[in-house]
């Protein structure tokens, strides 16, 4: 029974390796397939990899000339290996980032091999006994205060780098001086071929097909506020739907894009640092206010912390009955739909750089329909005898709704506050009332307003009563709405 049992396992064992054997080639061509599809993705979701890959590659080439071209590599000699590490290591995605690590490690180069210099001959002064002692104190000097300089956030978040390149452009031409005595020789073909390097990644950079950190820090502030104004937009009519309507929309991607805003703080922070290191270019000129992007930033995360509540009321195991719901579902979806329509015409706004004059009327609107609803809340439309359990996740939602209005509104006075800084041009509204009487009902076109948002009904003369207690007026061009 043991060798039949042996024999029988040893069959096992042989018919399973086979089995392998022919299933590796499928195996190692699925394997492929797999990885050319991620390849293929990766590119196709920003196609400026590709471009900046091929970049490197042609500034690498470049900079390899000081070692292929004899005459070059006469002059540089082995040192033309410090342009080549230059271009490894400085050559990033975004003209700021490029910028900003060239010019941190030029002056960081020039700074720490002058210093070395006079260093070394006044460390020579010492005479052979005590000119390693004098250097080994200048290195660790430099080498103490620059490593806790690099603990300062502002100097970290900007010259990091730079302090880094210095303390080894210091310590390598310092103490390689101490046994090379052609150390001016040293450290001029070190700055000359890290000069070399550096020019030539920032020319590449800018000149080929660039990529402004700015420009992308101006949209992805736009994209966020347009995911939350489309996730309130459809909020109103996802939480008060009946239980026999149905699916409201087909896709719900919307009620689950605004994630990407709560965790967008260290995305932001990086780009608007490199976007202080470009110069002027096209819509964006010198010293735009970027740090007016990150306060809009902020206001807008403060917002999507609040959505995120709202989210969860969607799916809450504790639902209020329709009865409930009914007595404050048309302020609660006016409320959330103009918040929503707000939010994405200040989105547009920003992306066309334009003021957003447009948003005005929404966040009027907004802002009526949540004094409305606070007054109703503290009328107590519910009856004594409903149970407070119910009501509670409904209040809870007019309250939210009432605090999203609010970081909307001081959203919308960022975006004025960037409009003005950064010169946003104004859009100049063409009026063309239908009736020209007093009193009548005008429309106002704008050929900067977008299709969707084409006319908007405005009051010419005496003010008109909307639900018998607010009126809507324009006061410096901009609609203000007064309780009557």
């Amino acid at each position: 029974m043991d060798l039949e049992s042996a024999s029988r396992e040893k069959q096992g064992l042989f018919s399973c390796g086979w089995s392998r054997m022919k299933a590796l080639p499928k195996n190692i061509t699925t394997k492929i397939f797999e990885f050319y599809s991620k390849v293929k993705k990766l590119a196709q979701d920003d196609p400026r990899r590709v471009v900046h890959s091929l970049k490197v590659g042609l500034a690498l080439n470049l900079v390899s000339l000081l070692y292929y071209y004899q005459p070059l590599y006469n002059g540089f000699g082995v040192s033309a290996i410090w342009a080549v590490m230059t271009v490894v290591v400085v050559f990033e995605f975004s003209v700021g980032a490029t910028l900003g690590k060239g010019l941190n490690r030029g002056l960081a180069t020039l700074s720490g091999g002058a210093l070395a210099v006079g260093a070394y001959h006044l460390a020579n002064l010492s005479g052979r006994i005590g000119e390693p002692i004098l250097l080994g104190f200048f290195v660790f000097l430099q080498a103490a205060v620059s490593t806790f300089a690099r603990f300062y956030p502002k100097i970290k978040a900007r010259y990091d780098y730079g302090l880094l390149i210095f303390i080894l452009t210091f310590a390598f031409i310092s103490v390689s001086g101490f046994r090379d005595d052609e150390i001016f020789e040293m450290a001029h073909k070190r700055l000359s071929t890290v000069l070399i390097g550096g020019s030539t990644c920032v020319m590449i950079s800018i000149l080929l097909f660039p990529v402004w950190a700015g420009e992308d820090l101006h949209n992805l502030i736009a994209s966020n506020l347009e995911k939350l104004g489309c996730f309130l937009e459809g909020f109103g009519d996802e939480y008060f739907k009946m239980p026999g309507d149905g699916e409201s929309k087909d896709d719900k991607s919307f009620l689950r894009s605004y994630k990407s805003v709560l965790n967008s703080k260290s995305n932001e922070d990086t780009l608007a640092n490199f976007a202080r290191w470009e110069p002027g270019h096209g819509r964006f000129q010198f010293r735009h206010p970027w740090k007016q992007y990150l306060k809009i930033a902020a206001l807008t995360r403060q917002c999507a912390y609040r959505i995120e509540s709202l989210h969860g009321h969607l799916n809450a195991d504790i639902q209020a009955k329709p009865e409930i719901r009914s007595k404050i579902q048309g302020t609660c979806t006016k409320m959330s739909s103009e918040s929503g329509k707000a939010l994405k015409e200040l989105a547009s706004a920003i992306k066309r750089m334009v003021k957003p004059i447009s948003a005005d009327i929404h966040i009027e609107n907004s802002k009526s329909a949540a004094k409305n609803l606070n007054s109703l809340l503290k009328s107590g439309p519910w009856d004594d005898e409903m149970d407070l359990l119910e009501v509670v996740p409904v209040a809870t939602v007019a309250s939210l709704l009432i605090e999203v209005v609010s970081c909307m509104e001081e959203i919308a006075e960022s975006v004025h506050e960037l409009a003005s800084m950064a010169n946003f041009e104004g859009i100049k509204p063409t009026v063309s009332p239908e009736k020209p009487e007093t009193g009548q009902v005008g429309v106002v076109k704008s050929s900067n307003i977008e299709d969707n948002c084409s006319s908007v009904i405005i009051t010419i003369g005496e003010p008109i009563r909307e639900n018998g207690n607010s009126s809507v007026t324009m006061n410096n061009g901009r609609p203000t709405t007064t309780e009557v």
